[in-house]
């Protein structure tokens, strides 16, 4: 930027455009002055020429007379400016006229004059006043471009609101991460992006009485519902006199970061369980055979014709039976699956699944509505390993509603070019917040007479085929899970 002392020593190139030779030679002779001797005047007389030299930014200043022949200063102006013309324009004018001075300052013109009151030190002062003026509307353009640019090429979601919590700036990446056009959440408030407005109300509550949030986490919901785990901050933006009309918010996704977290801790549980199913295995084992050989030498020391004997014997036999196969559904649900991955067609895989809860859907009288994709769903799968996943979601879902009113819908649906997914909803009792966190904890469950390795067990499969497994529910609602698979 141009420094005021500098605007008295560096030469400015000025651009007379005046009709009258006349008025060409007067104003010449008002730049001649000793304090106006840094100020290099070029004259032309008509509109066309001024125009070319605009086009070619090839002065500093422009002095356009207001009659130019058929046409006026007035329209050269507009023409410049609507090419894009930053240079400063001085309008001059024989007489007074309030409403050619409005429509000159109004298009952008940097100052008005009256030639006949016009005299060096005035002209000199406009001239000097134009540039330094249009210096610092450039330095302010350039820093707004810079600001602009940062805030649209943000990578994480930038928007601003009034102090109503309406939105008024919006930048790309708010749209992609919520999936809303521009013009969409213009209309909307910002309270519906959140997924439980409790969490906004409280968020408001917190904004109004310290004017700030920092990196607090919340849940938003796209347009394609999905959930969004993403951090908050909000900043109050005061006005000079320190009232708060304005505040910016950035938001986070971290759902990526979230689901690294979960996946570290579902890891770290598998490890666990296994551990202490290895632990049990070999403690419990060693005895169980001991337990099976002795009863095998006691049934043949003991009288085969004894009903009570043989009674007593198979119950011990049935438990010690049990207590393996418990061991070994332990040990099943927690170890990494070795998978024999082969392309399969997702849709034929459900309906196969379907088929094996066919039957209990027809006995407790429960309708079944699917909903497969059109699209392609090859996908990579170790297909008996996927239906025994999908079986005990499906299992739960009978078990969780109420016969002749249930109702169990399965869809197939495309994410993007790269995952599908399967979508399993029922209308039965839903599960409550506390509940669903433990959902797939080793030895959680509310069934009874149930291990709760159910979905411990299928957690791991979908885990093994590099997938992810989501679920939604509300109690007396029902329950959504989501099984998303990759191409």
């Amino acid at each position: 930027m141009t420094q005021p002392d500098e605007l008295s020593e560096k030469p400015i190139r000025v651009l007379l455009v005046e009709d009258d030779e006349d008025d060409f030679v007067l104003t010449k002779s008002l730049v001649s002055t000793r304090d106006n001797a840094n100020i290099h005047l070029d004259w032309v007389s008509d509109f066309d020429s001024a125009l070319e030299n605009i086009y070619r930014n090839a002065y500093d200043v422009y002095l356009v007379d207001y009659r130019l022949g058929e046409r006026t200063g007035i329209e050269l102006i507009h023409e410049a400016f609507k090419a894009g013309c930053q240079t400063p324009m001085i309008l001059l004018t024989g007489q007074d006229d309030l409403e050619v001075d409005y429509s000159a300052l109004k298009l952008g013109a940097a100052d008005y004059l009256v030639k006949g009151r016009i005299d060096a030190q005035l002209l000199g002062r406009s001239i000097r006043y134009a540039l330094r003026q249009a210096n610092v509307v450039g330095e302010l353009a350039e820093k707004e471009n810079k600001y602009r640019s940062l805030f649209e090429r943000s990578i994480d979601a930038i928007f601003v609101t009034d102090r109503n919590f309406e939105f008024q700036e919006i930048n790309p990446s708010l749209e992609k991460l919520t999936g809303y056009s521009n013009e969409e959440l213009q209309k909307m408030d910002v309270r519906e992006l959140f997924d439980k407005t409790e969490v906004y109300d409280q968020l408001r509550q917190q904004i109004d009485g310290s004017e700030q949030v920092k990196d607090t986490e919340i849940v938003l919901v796209s347009k394609d519902r999905k959930k969004i785990d993403c951090l908050l901050s909000v900043v109050a933006i005061p006005d000079k006199g320190g009232v708060t009309n304005w505040y910016q918010a950035i938001v986070r996704d971290v759902t990526q970061q979230k689901k690294a977290q979960r996946d570290l801790l579902i890891a770290e549980k598998l490890s666990m369980t296994g551990q202490i199913a290895r632990s049990i295995a070999h403690e419990v084992r060693n005895p169980l055979t001991n337990l099976h050989l002795a009863l095998e030498q006691l049934k043949e020391d003991l009288p085969a014709d004894d009903p009570g004997l043989t009674l007593y014997l198979n119950i011990i036999r049935r438990n010690a039976e049990r207590i393996g196969q418990l061991i070994t559904e332990m040990l099943n649900s927690s170890k990494p699956r070795d998978l024999e991955l082969t392309s399969h067609n997702l849709n034929d895989a459900v309906r196969e699944t379907l088929y094996l809860v066919h039957d209990r859907l027809q006995l407790k009288g429960m309708k079944l509505v699917t909903d497969f994709t059109t699209e392609d769903c090859e996908v990579p799968l170790d297909k008996e390993q996927f239906k025994t996943a999908l079986l005990n979601i499906l299992i739960n879902a009978v078990e969780a509603m109420k016969e002749f009113s249930g109702v169990l819908t399965v869809k197939t649906i495309p994410i993007n070019e790269r995952a599908i997914m399967v979508c399993v909803e029922d209308n039965g009792s839903g599960i409550s917040e506390a509940n669903r966190q433990r959902l797939f904890d080793p030895f959680f469950t509310g069934k009874q007479g149930g291990m709760g390795l159910g979905l411990t067990t299928t957690q791991n499969i979908i885990n093994s085929h590099r997938g992810s497994i989501e679920v939604e529910s509300q109690e007396g609602v029902g329950t959504t899970f989501r099984l998303i698979f990759p191409k």
